[in-house]
């Protein structure tokens, strides 16, 4: 059983910041891929991929979020996390993070309320 727990969300204007955490806990098989991703989702809307990093240290992003954004992992701590600058109201909504290639079941998430 693995469980995901998000935090850091919060209430910011139009161009601040915040930077989110994702803690992993428990046992993953070892071949599983341990790729981490972060995803967003707005009232009414689905949810859209935000930005991914594999164990090794490679990301990707967004185009929404690229330049903006930055995911980073501490495999120690068993932690991912999400550096938010420039937020704009659009990037307002619940975000989550999973294992994009061992999708376990979604955490309670942490919401992002930016506003102008």
């Amino acid at each position: 059983q693995v469980q995901l727990v998000e935090s850091g969300g919060g209430l910011v204007q139009t161009g601040g910041y915040l930077r989110l955490s994702c803690v992993v806990s428990g046992t993953i098989s070892g071949s599983v891929d341990s790729t981490m991703a972060w995803y967003r989702q707005a009232p009414g809307k689905q949810r859209e991929w935000v930005a991914t990093i594999r164990a090794e240290g490679l990301t990707s992003y967004a185009d929404s979020v690229r330049d903006r954004f930055t995911i980073a992992r501490d495999n120690a701590k068993n932690t991912v996390y999400l550096r938010m600058d420039d937020l704009k109201p659009e990037d307002s909504a619940v975000y989550d993070c999973n294992l994009p290639f061992a999708l376990q079941p979604w955490g309670q998430g942490t919401q992002v309320t930016v506003s102008s």
